[in-house]
């Protein structure tokens, strides 16, 4: 062996048996200093985490103006109506808790955390409050400041957790950037936890074999808008724009649970909209006001835009309206489906008092899904609430009405 050849074999060792590692605190990649960059051997990058979330930027959404299609503008597509199927679920559970509160005298409480002023963060509490009270859910709410400190929202979130009239709890996210997420989520009451956020509850969704207690409410709402308006899922190619712990993540997941191929888009993402236009299902979570454009689709597509992005209007009631990640206009001249925004995802997002009340409804569930072991180190008990069980049959047609472009 070559002197050259015992010393590159010696620096690859040392490579090798370093120790390295990736702390939460300083998200450093792997060690490189030993690897000569003349090498053609890739240099790791920063890692992604809940301080570092994506940033979207005109260089990561540039469209292939090649490969704009050249779209009809007779075209029309069909707009899914997410509040039509919203008000059958919300009847269904208006029902229910009617009948629980005449069988016990109680109804289930619904207690919110909301940290700071972010404008679509309040538009979903909003709506979930006004959701609550229109089936006789109790609906109660801590609203805390951007800086309020780590532990003014552990201990709104402990007081929820201890507090027996309270069944199910919504930490409402994204968090300001100087609160660490994980550490909050994770002391979660787990079997209160209605959002699906809580570590155990992600970590069994990703699990085969496993059943999280809760799914978050929106990716949750978004395949039950598709199944609904008899869009079938299994076998197709979805395609997943944003990545978040809030929708992308678990949103990718559970299509997996659907038997559908999966790809993720992100900022960092090559020619994202020649990976866009493979997909029979797009589905859009990225937090950008108009990314999506009609060349990013390929015709027939089904697009699902949960998106919902605050623009200035001082003609709105608010002083803003919403906006969802995919061009509107040019969009429904290409897609089969679309969902509006607002009036599509947002609506469905109330499926979480439908979750909700199933689980009160099911206490033997949580059993299944922790076991004994996991039940006996989180020191859990099932909920006393029990609803009468009832089956949710999908929509009629009546959900898509056809619109056409002016």
């Amino acid at each position: 062996m070559t002197k050259s050849r015992v010393r590159s074999v010696a620096a690859l060792w040392q490579i090798l048996s370093r120790k390295s590692f990736v702390t939460s605190s300083t998200l450093k990649a792997f060690s490189t200093s030993l690897i000569n960059p003349s090498n053609s051997i890739l240099m790791a990058p920063s890692l992604v985490s809940l301080d570092c979330p994506d940033l979207w930027t005109s260089s990561s959404v540039q469209s292939d103006r090649s490969s704009i299609q050249k779209y009809s503008s007779k075209r029309v597509a069909q707009i899914i109506d997410g509040k039509a199927i919203a008000d059958e679920i919300r009847s269904g559970i208006a029902l229910e808790v009617r009948r629980m509160k005449e069988s016990i005298g109680q109804v289930p409480e619904l207690a919110v955390i909301l940290v700071g002023q972010r404008r679509d963060s309040q538009t979903y509490v909003r709506n979930k409050k006004i959701g609550s009270e229109e089936v006789g859910i109790k609906f109660v709410m801590t609203t805390l400041p951007d800086n309020c400190t780590e532990y003014e929202v552990c201990n709104a979130l402990q007081n929820y957790n201890e507090n027996p009239s309270v069944h199910g709890i919504i930490l409402q996210l994204p968090l300001p950037q100087h609160l660490d997420e994980g550490k909050i989520l994770s002391l979660l009451s787990l079997e209160k936890d209605v959002d699906g956020f809580h570590p155990v509850n992600i970590g069994n969704l990703a699990l085969l074999g496993r059943e999280p207690l809760f799914i978050s409410c929106t990716p949750k709402g978004c395949i039950e808008l598709l199944l609904r308006s008899g869009i079938e899922i299994m076998g197709k190619k979805v395609v997943v724009i944003g990545r978040s712990n809030v929708v992308g993540l678990p949103m990718s997941l559970l299509l997996q649970r659907h038997h559908a191929t999966v790809t993720i888009i992100h900022a960092y993402t090559r020619n994202p909209d020649k990976i866009a236009r493979e997909a029979d299902i797009l589905i859009t979570a990225a937090g950008v006001p108009n990314l999506v454009r009609g060349s990013w689709l390929k015709p027939g597509a089904i697009v699902v835009d949960v998106g919902t992005n605050p623009v200035e209007d001082p003609e709105c009631e608010h002083g803003y309206r919403l906006m969802g990640d995919v061009c509107f206009e040019e969009a429904s001249k290409i897609a089969s489906a679309i969902t509006p925004v607002p009036g599509g995802v947002g609506p469905m997002t109330f499926n979480i008092l439908e979750e909700f009340q199933q689980q009160c409804s099911c206490p033997e569930k949580n059993e299944r899904a922790l076991g004994g072991s996991l039940r006996s180190s989180y020191n859990l008990s099932p909920h006393k609430l029990t609803f009468s069980s009832r089956e949710c049959h999908p929509l009629s047609c009546k959900n898509i009405r056809r619109i056409t472009s002016k």
